[in-house]
């Protein structure tokens, strides 16, 4: 018999305590996206929903774009400045996110960020000057670090078998934020413009007052209904006996981890490729096809609202070729997707007409998006002690290659033209998918090699 002071066998009370299958670390063994079961699925939709509203913030100014360069007389070179400084934000909060996540948990890293971010967003409507635009762009970006918090709470949620369909679709579903920021900031500056009889200067500074709203509320709802792990907060699983408190040990374990470096490389060139895209899209087509703001901004925001299905779906195809075909199976996914991605990008910077730019475009959307999600489909299984500064790694990668790419073809100072900038975007894309092949397990084995031996006796700390 038990005494009053002991308590019943964990097996006892797996039934009681989750309402969904779970693994022996008590992660959920599947995913039930309709769900709102505490604590698996909740987390899940407080981790998108969270996510969904930074990417709402961070993207919610290039729509606005065409007013915004004219009101400040912003030059094609400050444009394309303040593109890049709002990805140089987002390179340095991913890099701190994954280490705060492996310290402090994902909840409180993720909802801190949104607090501290979601205010400078109303900062906007004190800007005057080319260079405090630069530096609204450059603050409102840290907050898609908050996506290195999405994917480390999902990885700490769901088990192997699931994890890369729970990383896919609540990073796809988040990622829509960016399409119906292109469609929604339009139709508040109309109706602030036309409706309330406000200023075009003012209605354009009075319309981020929503999505910094939006922000700040999603993160106090994470705060207060949100939970770390399985079995509680994060803070209580740090204090565990079995819990590795090397926090130095556990930050040079990730970076030295060649895989996570690929990685970030690859997540550069298909995430870092659909920020760049989401930045310049709307005026892309703005300028070339003569189309107006309202119309650039329903194109520019299919090409976001394709995260619904694509992203999810690469996360699918991943666990599925995991299943079949182990490790090689996710890599050669990867890298096929990528690929296709990379030709139809570079079709889409040849393409004359504008409804011929637009299939083309949706194409391109799809395949780029899926390879985000099958990339996040191998992170978590780079390493497990240190899977916070992996996912730092490989997000802050995507934003690194959002940069490169801004600068080298975007920043209004280069000689190539827009859609041969997007041409040369695709031929990157291709070219940083090949090493995809110096990535290997020793117990699952690469894309040519297989495993070095049997991974059910081989325990890494890594």
């Amino acid at each position: 018999m038990l005494s009053l002071n002991q308590s019943p066998p964990p097996m006892e009370m797996e039934p009681q305590k989750f309402s969904i299958a779970v693994d022996a670390d008590h992660k959920a063994t599947q995913f039930r996206p309709l769900s709102l079961s505490s604590p698996h699925m909740r987390a899940f939709h407080l981790a998108w929903l969270s996510l969904f509203s930074c990417f709402f913030s961070t993207f919610s100014i290039p729509p606005l774009l065409p007013i915004i360069r004219q009101d400040l007389n912003l030059s094609p070179t400050d444009v394309g400045t303040a593109g890049i400084a709002a990805f140089a934000g987002s390179i340095i909060s991913r890099l701190a996110m994954g280490p705060a996540c492996d310290l402090f948990g994902p909840r409180l890293a993720s909802a801190t960020l949104s607090l501290v971010t979601a205010p400078i967003l109303l900062s906007a409507a004190f800007i005057s000057s080319p260079l405090s635009f630069i530096l609204l762009r450059f603050f409102v970006g840290f907050s898609l670090a908050n996506f290195v918090a999405n994917q480390f709470w999902m990885s700490s949620m769901f088990s192997g078998c699931t994890v890369g369909l729970a990383n896919g679709v609540s990073a796809g579903w988040a990622n829509v934020g960016s399409g119906l920021t292109q469609l929604v900031m339009p139709v508040i500056f109309s109706i602030l413009n036309t409706n309330f009889n406000l200023s075009q200067s003012t209605s354009w500074r009075a319309a981020f007052v929503v999505p910094a709203i939006f922000q700040a509320m999603m993160a106090l709802m994470v705060l207060a209904y949100g939970q770390d792990l399985p079995d509680g907060k994060y803070r209580k699983h740090k204090k565990l006996p079995n819990k590795d408190s090397n926090d130095t040990g556990v930050f040079l374990n990730g970076i030295t981890n060649y895989r996570g470096w690929v990685l970030g490389l690859t997540y550069g060139f298909c995430f870092g490729v659909e920020l760049t895209m989401d930045n310049i899209i709307a005026e892309y087509f703005y300028d070339r096809f003569g189309v107006n703001m309202e119309t650039a901004g329903v194109i520019a925001a299919s090409f976001g609202f394709a995260n619904w299905v694509s992203r999810p779906t690469g996360g699918v195809v991943s666990d599925k070729l995991g299943r079949r075909f182990g490790m090689k199976g996710r890599l050669w996914g990867l890298w096929v997707v990528q690929t296709v991605a990379g030709l139809l990008c570079i079709w889409l910077g040849r393409v004359d007409s504008l409804w011929g730019s637009v299939v083309v475009m949706c194409g391109f959307s799809f395949f780029v998006q899926a390879a985000s999600g099958l990339t996040f489909g191998v992170v978590p299984f780079v390493s497990k002690r240190s899977m916070g500064v992996i996912s730092g790694m490989t997000g802050s990668g995507g934003t690194v290659g959002a940069v490169v790419t801004q600068l080298l073809l975007f920043s209004g100072s280069t000689k190539f033209s827009t859609e041969t900038g997007i041409s040369l975007m695709g031929v990157m894309m291709i070219v940083s998918t090949l090493t995809l092949t110096t990535i290997h397990f020793p117990q699952w084995g690469g894309m040519f090699c297989a495993p070095s031996f049997d991974h059910q006796d081989y325990h890494p700390l890594a």
